[in-house]
Order: structure tokens, then C-alpha cells, then sequence
């Protein structure tokens, strides 16, 4: 389901983005094609994917950063992003020797997306583009079913990948200088490292994230 939605964004940006040039700007403040800075903000709902495990869950996080509007020529624009991401999931046990549980995987990024932004109609525009970001911190927690929280403190930023990278895309409306969006970020790589404990934790899984924000342009 993941991947169709990340196909769908992606071809409807890429389909759409040749009609894009001859739409207009979305704001009047956009017609002499000066360029927007901006910060943003707001909610992430994370995973980790993998074809051969089916019970991690989605995790909440937050997202918030800086952006720039760099507008190319009218209806579209370069718009790269500056982020610190959290993203992760939670993945449940029950077995004999622990029990029933949780653990939650806190993975917290400094993120650079950098998107091609089409605007396929006033106050509307898809984005799509890589992203590349590096693992700052990392906590992994163990949640009991009888309410008990432990840190694995064997697992830590430097036993996952600290280098990550992917393709996102999604949709905004920009009315005057607000902006409010969705986006799908598909990373490309796995998070743990291969035969460490975070590799087998993880099960070679990758980051998924959703990321619903607001922002505000100068």
C-alpha cells in the first residue's frame, strides 16, 4: 500500500508537470517570480518497512525546519528544505522468555529534501524529489505489558546507519504567504547496519514516513 501511494504522488507530479508551466503563480506576491524563505512545522507518522514482517506499527513524531521557494520559471520551482525529522515505528513481541511488549524505535534525523514543485493550479501544487538526511540521536525503548519502560542502552546513534536517503513527494496549498501540505518520504536504505543487533531488530526494514505541516513564508 505504501509503495502504490509513493508511485501514485510520483507519477501524478511527473504527469502533471508539463501542463504545470503554463499555470499561474499561486500568489499574487509570486508574479515577478521572487523567491519565498520560510519555516514549517508539524506531525510525522512514521514506519519501517520490510516485505517479511507485518507487526510494526505507526509511531507519531514531528517534523520541523526551514524552506526556501525558488522560483525557476512561472508554475514551477526548486524548494529545498532543511528538517529535523523524527521518524521510527513500534514493533510488538510475545514470547516465552519476555513476555508481551513493545519496542519503539526514536529515530531523529537532520533532513534535506530538495523538490521540484509543480503548481498545476492557483493555490495548489504537487512536489516531488530526493531526500538525504543524518541519524543525530537514536533511543530504543522496551515497553512491558505491566507497564515497565526500559532504554536497550546496547543500541544507540552509532549502531544504526547514520547516512539515509530517499524520495519523497506530496501536495501543498499555499494561500498568501501559509502553506499547508502532505507528504510521502520512501527511504532507500536499510537502518540498521547488517549482522549488528540494530540489523536484526530492525530486520534489514527501512524508514516510511508521512508528514502532514504547516508553514509560513517571508
Amino acid at each position: 500500500m505504501k509503495r502504490f501511494m509513493c508511485a501514485a504522488l510520483f507519477s501524478a507530479a511527473f504527469l502533471t508537470g508539463t501542463s504545470a508551466f503554463a499555470q499561474q503563480q499561486q500568489t499574487p506576491a509570486e508574479d515577478d517570480l521572487s523567491p519565498k524563505f520560510g519555516i514549517k512545522g508539524g506531525v510525522n507518522l512514521t514506519n519501517m518497512y520490510v516485505q517479511d514482517v507485518s507487526d510494526e506499527n505507526m509511531k507519531v513524531g514531528f517534523n520541523a525546519g526551514f524552506f526556501a521557494k525558488l522560483p525557476v520559471t512561472k508554475g514551477f520551482s526548486i524548494q529545498p528544505e532543511l528538517l529535523y525529522t523524527s521518524k521510527g515505528a513500534k514493533e510488538t513481541y510475545d514470547n516465552f522468555i519476555q513476555g508481551e511488549g513493545e519496542y519503539r524505535f526514536n529515530l531523529n534525523y537532520i533532513e534535506l529534501p530538495v523538490l521540484a514543485v509543480f503548481n498545476v493550479a492557483k493555490n495548489f501544487n504537487l512536489h516531488v524529489g530526493p531526500y538525504v538526511s543524518y541519524l543525530v540521536s537514536a533511543n530504543i525503548k522496551d515497553l512491558e505489558d505491566d507497564g515497565t519502560i526500559e532504554d536497550i542502552t546496547d543500541l544507540d546513534a552509532e549502531n544504526f546507519q547514520r547516512f539515509d536517503y530517499g524520495l519523497a513527494g506530496g501536495l501543498g496549498i499555499d494561500i498568501s504567504n501559509f502553506t499547508i501540505g502532505a507528504r510521502y518520504s520512501y527511504g532507500l536504505r536499510e537502518i540498521g547496519k547488517s549482522g549488528s543487533l540494530s540489523g536484526e531488530l530492525t530486520k534489514d526494514s527501512k524508514n516510511s514516513a508521512i508528514s502532514l505541516y504547516i508553514g509560513i513564508g517571508f
